[in-house]
């Protein structure tokens, strides 16, 4: 009856059926406890377990080797390893299973010298291993990563005449692979004399894991031809591999294969659909699979949220998080730092802190993923101090979390504490990266450390053998051109030892309409529109360089082009956080709800400010209209927009921030210093290059960006 409800799945029947057998003086023997230890392992019933265990000890019925085996498993399943050891020891009779059932439980808990040193001892007591004894060793040098180990354990499965066992060999697939022995692993393969569907998954698998994805499409290839057949492990493996490498059209060939054979779209096959579509950047696709999934777990939704928040869908991506709270699916620590990286992208101080105690609240651990995350978080919300608390507060820091650190204070125009918070990195022995002299030279850019920027550029081969790639360049470039060394700039562009040099023309681009220099502004145009004739930021750009210096003739020729090749500018807009909406305010706009008190705000600041001193710089207005038309264009500009309305429904005294997509122009810049003073407030205002801290009429810029 014991054996009956077990092999039926009957657990609780099996349990209670034995409870009456010792309340009814039944006999009990090993076999009646090995039948019912194994159900309470499967309902995961430790206390009950434990009371069978007591029992057969109590009877003397725990030395027989096939409760002993059944024993060892339940200890090994919860945790409890020297109780299994016990329980091996007094074992009278040990067979290769119990022997197994030890090895393969050391396995598990990760206890691999015990393993390998449990199974020299059972070939001392001349006990011939099995295939499930090599398949845990195999899977043992896996985990430690150590590939000489895994070469002898190949050597004894030979040895042991293992050489053509599918099992033993696809798990030798398996080690090679993750070691990253590819090589090894293929040799492996193709002398199996029988291969299943799993060895065949198992080296597809590896070829992916590998980087070799297009060498993953030729197995497949080979296998439907050899085979006919694959299940959805096989189609996982390769939509893992095109999302690596953002293969967007050979993941849409293995959607189109899924749905030609009715493979069952289960929890895990969705699950990769949608994180190769988020990861291509087709979300339309990664939406129409993950609204028609019937069920979703937490690795789902995360999927879905990372595609949105890489992709530039911020916005949707917390609503998406709003989504999932309703459907009460608890976020774990990936999924919220995804929701952290969406805050930072949309300036969102109030919900970044909320999801940072919600943290906090849930006792994830803050390791350095999730600290950098906050700390980038904190510093493009605009609280730099904020930043430096996590920073500071974590025990240990890698050189990302430096990083992050060390942009932060550029984009707050810090230079000087970026190159002190360098300075402390090198003294603690932690040597920098690539990204290090990017941040390094970008926060030297916006404060004018110019010869800071020069040495740090020069140290880089020198010093710490990293060779700037065409980001360093460009970032040298930019240092150079905002200080307005258009020349040396110009001549070290041409220098580049790269072919493709468009970030650095770009920057050069952008410090000629700064410096209002229409020679090699214009060349450098020429160039760029010779790379990319459909970028409208070029065009942008150009004009109004030709716009700054009055040749208005030119401005409607690049207008004109434009036109013609349908071309449109971006729309400058600015964000503001109010209670727990966002506003957005685009330039020249007049249908927000409360756009007549926003109106009333500004005439009376307006008054207020010039009779405080402030001349409008219609230098700003980039289009041939009167003045009285540019003064009027420039106080509808989107910030000047956004702060009214921050003024109209904030507190007196309160902070306002504000995140624009755009550079400030040189006339909001002064007028937001002078507001500050009218006002009795601090603004703080994100663009497209860095952050400004207006207060007292100052900005933290020093009127450099």
């Amino acid at each position: 009856m014991l054996s009956g409800y077990l092999r039926n799945q009957c657990y609780e029947e099996t349990i209670e059926l034995f409870e009456l057998m010792g309340v009814s003086h039944w006999g009990l023997d090993s076999y009646s406890c090995n039948f019912v230890l194994k159900a309470c392992m499967e309902l995961k019933d430790y206390e009950r377990g434990r009371e069978v265990i007591k029992k057969a000890v109590d009877r003397r019925v725990d030395g027989d080797r096939f409760l002993g085996s059944t024993m060892i498993s339940f200890f090994m399943k919860f945790g409890e390893f020297d109780s299994a050891r016990r329980a091996f020891n007094r074992m009278v009779e040990r067979d290769v299973v119990c022997w197994n059932s030890m090895i393969g439980g050391y396995v598990k808990g990760y206890y691999y010298d015990q393993a390998f040193d449990l199974f020299l001892e059972m070939i001392l007591c001349g006990v011939r291993p099995s295939a499930i004894t090599m398949v845990s060793l195999v899977q043992a040098c896996g985990g430690m990563r150590n590939l000489e180990r895994g070469k002898c354990v190949h050597g004894f499965v030979l040895v042991f005449g293992m050489g053509t066992d599918v099992l033993v060999l696809t798990a030798l697939i398996d080690m090679y692979s993750k070691m990253g022995e590819h090589e090894r692993a293929r040799l492996v393969f193709d002398i199996m004399p029988a291969k299943n569907l799993v060895s065949w998954n198992a080296i597809i698998s590896g070829y992916v894991q590998n980087c070799l994805v297009h060498e993953s499409f030729s197995l497949f290839q080979e296998l439907v031809l050899t085979c006919g057949s694959f299940d959805s492990g096989t189609i996982i493996s390769l939509l893992q591999g095109c999302a690596h490498v953002a293969d967007l059209e050979s993941g849409k060939v293995l959607h189109g294969y899924i749905f030609r054979r009715g493979l069952d779209m289960n929890l895990i096959l969705c699950t990769a659909m949608v994180d190769l579509y988020s990861k291509c950047g087709a979300l339309k696709e990664a939406t129409f699979v993950f609204d028609r999934m019937k069920d979703r777990n937490v690795i789902t939704w995360t999927a879905m949220l990372v595609g949105l928040a890489q992709n530039g869908h911020a916005e949707d991506g917390i609503k998406l998080f709003g989504r999932m709270q309703e459907e009460g699916v608890v976020a774990n620590s990936i999924t919220l730092v995804s929701l952290v990286h969406c805050c930072a992208h949309l300036g969102s101080l109030r919900k970044g802190r909320s999801v940072h105690a919600r943290l906090l609240r849930h006792g994830h651990t803050f390791d350095v993923v999730n600290r950098t995350a906050l700390i980038d978080m904190y510093a493009r919300c605009g609280n730099i101090n904020y930043a430096e608390r996590v920073f500071e507060d974590g025990s240990f820091k890698d050189v990302i979390s430096w990083n992050s650190m060390i942009t932060g204070y550029g984009m707050h125009g810090q230079g000087h504490k970026a190159l002190d918070i360098y300075c402390r990195m090198l003294e603690e022995g932690l040597e920098p990266n690539q990204t290090t002299f990017v941040s390094l030279l970008s926060a030297c850019s916006h404060s004018g450390l110019v010869e800071r920027g020069r040495s740090l550029f020069l140290s880089m081969e020198k010093d710490h053998n990293i060779k700037p790639t065409e980001k360093h360049y460009a970032c040298y470039v930019d240092l150079l051109s905002r200080a307005g060394h258009l020349e040396e700039a110009e001549a070290l562009v041409k220098q580049m030892p790269y072919q493709c040099r468009r970030e650095a023309f770009e920057a050069l681009l952008s410090g000629c309409r700064m410096h209002r220099n229409i020679d090699i502004g214009t060349k450098t145009a020429d160039y760029l529109l010779s790379l990319d004739a459909t970028n409208p930021g070029i065009y942008v750009t150009l004009s109004n360089i030709y716009a700054e210096a009055r040749r208005w003739d030119a401005v409607d020729h690049i207008r004109g082009l434009m036109r013609r090749r349908g071309l449109k500018k971006t729309p400058g807009y600015s964000l503001i956080e109010v209670g727990k909406q966002l506003h957005a305010f685009f330039a020249g706009e007049e249908s927000h709800p409360n756009s007549d008190e926003i109106d009333q705000i500004l005439e009376n600041l307006k008054s207020e400010l010039e009779a405080s001193g402030y001349i409008p710089d219609t230098s700003c207005v980039l289009r041939d209209v009167d003045e009285a038309m540019k003064i009027k264009s420039l106080w509808r500009h989107s910030e000047r927009l956004a702060i009214a309305f921050g003024l109209l429904r904030t507190p007196e005294g309160s902070l306002i921030r504000i995140t624009k997509n755009l550079r400030v122009c040189s006339d909001c810049h002064t007028v937001t210093k002078y507001i500050s003073v009218v006002v009795k407030r601090e603004i703080i205002v994100r663009d497209a290059n860095r952050f400004h801290h207006f207060v007292n009429g100052k900005c933290s810029c020093n009127d450099y960006w």
